[in-house]
């Protein structure tokens, strides 16, 4: 058994295993592209806990195939942005705590009205992003 220590969520992400166990992931700065590369496992019916903060607008949309993706609004204040269809949702996050569940295949992005900090809890298999157009 692992003794139990305290982690931080800025250096040490989670991975939540599909059998309900739980794996820190050091975050250096190859963690990106090592989970792109597939190094870190496919993340088949598993998701990927999160923590960053923001003090800009996101300049990418991103898109979960495989599973729904929560963002939890930790501090700050951020408007989410989904398109549905042809249409673009707007959800406004501005109370500690608040969150959203963004569906799977649904494109989003976020506009940063306030420095933020937010959690996400992420169906990452099959993620896929594009540019926000000008």
């Amino acid at each position: 058994m692992v003794e139990p220590r305290p982690l931080e969520l800025t250096s040490t992400y989670l991975r939540l295993r599909s059998d309900a166990s739980v794996e820190p992931l050091p975050v250096d700065e190859t963690f990106w592209q090592r989970i792109m590369a597939g190094e870190l496992g496919t993340f088949h019916n598993e998701y990927l806990v999160t923590s960053f903060g923001f003090g800009a607008d996101w300049t990418t949309w991103e898109m979960h195939p495989n599973g729904d993706e929560i963002v939890c609004l930790l501090a700050g204040a951020v408007t989410f942005v989904l398109e549905i269809g042809n249409e673009h949702r707007s959800i406004e996050l501005s109370t500690p705590g608040s969150y959203v569940i963004v569906p799977k295949g649904t494109w989003h992005t976020a506009k940063v009205t306030t420095a933020s900090r937010m959690l996400f809890i992420t169906a990452g298999e099959g993620t896929q992003i594009r540019e926000v157009a000008e």
